[in-house]
């Protein structure tokens, strides 16, 4: 028995070991192509690419589901001939990961060519970034995510914050350098906390005027330089609903590319039942309030069409899964309903 149970520990390490080993090499592969042009111009002529126009990404329909098609490096050519583009497009292209297999993906913003040629070619449309991200798969809500916010950074960085001169992306797109002064700039996130706040049986959700009728969230707000996110989320939640954190922890992180290539940091946060009257401030919500049990399951339920009513008035509707308010929501509503009565 002693000598099945090794042998069964020796095969599960040696498919552990090649699951790891695929992923290591696959980095290791990608972190090559950022480094080495040359590389990376070849991996250009075998790879896919995700097209985008004006940031907007392009997406095929069939039946009921939206997906993101990938076009190869021939396609791509054959396009750009029948577009009598002489201009080397790829080159513009930005890497964004690759297959398992090594090949090669990247993102390419044709915003300057006729899109309803691209449109009627490719049998697809572009699609404004805010819809497709909540309509496509989510492996792919990440990717077209990641590319964009890429792609907004290349197109907002061609010049030297220094000297004014224009900046250069090397081929794979991670870095931009200005010969000028010698400085290489390197895409960054900017990041925000979202948070969960609970008294203990509710949890507190708001919405701000420019969100889509009847939709509350987490609460959420930039680090200041020089906090860390303790302090951030205890200013953001004194700041906005006049409360004080008591205890937090921490949740998952997600990348966001709204309103430029965001990484959010989700936590939950405590207040004392006792001192939790809302005092919100106007000039950042439009509403705060407490929500039970309930009207929270309720509201996960609610379909953000169906949330009005007949009098014109909205039911609570919550962020869809693809967003991480809503993991933080799901979470609340899973230890409430797992402690004991």
């Amino acid at each position: 028995m002693a000598a099945i149970y090794r042998a069964m520990y020796r095969r599960a390490s040696s498919l552990a070991c090649r699951l790891h080993s695929t992923y290591v090499r696959k980095m290791r592969y990608l972190n090559e192509l950022k480094e080495d042009d040359r590389l990376c111009r070849q991996a250009q002529t075998s790879g896919t690419f995700y097209l985008f126009h004006n940031l907007s990404p392009f997406l095929q329909k069939v039946g009921k589901k939206y997906l993101v098609p990938q076009v190869g490096a021939a396609e791509m050519k054959k396009i750009l001939e029948k577009l009598k583009e002489t201009e080397q497009w790829t080159e513009k292209s930005v890497l964004i990961g690759c297959s398992d297999e090594h090949v090669p993906h990247f993102a390419l913003d044709l915003g300057a060519l006729e899109k309803s040629v691209i449109e009627s070619e490719l049998k697809g449309l572009f699609t404004d970034l805010r819809k497709a991200l909540f309509v496509v798969d989510g492996s792919d809500s990440s990717l077209l995510a990641s590319a964009q916010s890429l792609l907004r950074w290349h197109d907002s960085h061609q010049y030297c914050s220094k000297t004014g001169q224009p900046t250069q992306k090397n081929v794979a797109g991670s870095k931009r350098v200005c010969h000028a002064s010698g400085i290489t700039y390197y895409p960054q996130m900017s990041p925000v906390v979202i948070t969960l706040v609970s008294d203990g049986s509710r949890c507190l959700l708001a919405r701000q005027p420019s969100f889509p009728q009847g939709m509350y969230t987490a609460l959420s707000g930039f680090c200041d330089v020089g906090e860390n996110v303790e302090e951030t989320i205890r200013r953001e939640v004194a700041e906005e609903v006049g409360l004080e954190v008591e205890s937090l922890w921490y949740s998952a992180s997600q990348h966001w590319p709204f309103p430029s290539s965001c990484l959010m940091i989700a936590c939950h946060a405590l207040v004392r039942a006792q001192q939790a009257e809302i005092s919100m401030n106007s000039l950042e919500l439009e509403e705060a309030r407490w929500f039970g049990l309930e009207e929270v399951v309720e509201g996960l339920k609610r379909e953000p069409r169906s949330s009005k009513q007949d009098n014109g008035s909205f039911l609570p509707w919550f962020p869809p899964k693809q967003a991480i308010a809503h993991r933080l929501i799901c979470e609340w509503v899973k230890r409430q309903t797992s402690q004991p009565a």
